[in-house]
């Protein structure tokens, strides 16, 4: 059951990490082509190589049109897709200074704590999500733009955060069986296993 988990949440991270790459040389793309098409209106390019300028606009050199939609959308995902295997390793942000001087027995039944009450947000913010993603299904909104349905994205952040859903059940089974057993039985952003 873990190794089909792990391979979920990395998964789910592969995925989310190559669609920040697509972001990042999409929107790359398009600050330069704005840039170029600026600079080519620009009064010296339009008197001295007017006949050159217009040939390199009329090429379509521009900003990316839905930029801004489709960094929306998939940055969202992203965070989602990231959500798992941040809940995996035990990744979140932490404060253990008044927790660092317990044993060790008390502090995995805190973890076990905040496990259950990070997987009930988790759980919370994907139903909520689910409730966001049927609302745009039924008024059919659709981007400015692209003019791509809207729930598209709200739809591909659910399957991740479904996933993040799965992992965050699992992960807090794991840490009461841990505080049980006094065993390490999850990864850890601290390489414990």
């Amino acid at each position: 059951m873990h190794r089909v988990i792990h391979s979920l949440a990395r998964g789910t991270a592969l995925v989310g990490g190559l669609v920040l790459v697509v972001i990042i040389l999409m929107t790359t793309a398009s600050i330069i082509g704005r840039s170029t098409n600026k600079l080519l209106h620009g009064t010296f390019f339009q008197e001295k190589l007017a006949g050159f300028s217009q040939f390199v606009l009329d090429l379509g050199v521009g900003e990316i049109n839905g930029n801004y939609e489709l960094l929306e959308a998939g940055v969202a995902f992203a965070i989602f897709s990231f959500l798992p295997v941040c809940q995996l390793y035990g990744a979140h942000a932490t404060v253990d200074i008044f927790t660092g001087f317990l044993p060790s027995t008390v502090n995995r039944w805190i973890a076990a704590f905040w496990e259950l009450v990070l997987t009930a947000v988790i759980i919370l913010l994907i139903v909520q999500l689910f409730g966001g993603m049927e609302r745009y299904i039924r008024n059919g909104q659709t981007t400015l733009f692209l003019q791509f349905p809207v729930w598209w994205a709200y739809a591909l952040s659910f399957a991740a955060g479904l996933v993040a859903c799965i992992v965050s059940i699992y992960c807090f089974v794991m840490r009461v069986i841990e505080a049980f057993s006094d065993k390490s039985l999850l990864p850890s952003e601290h390489g414990e296993h």
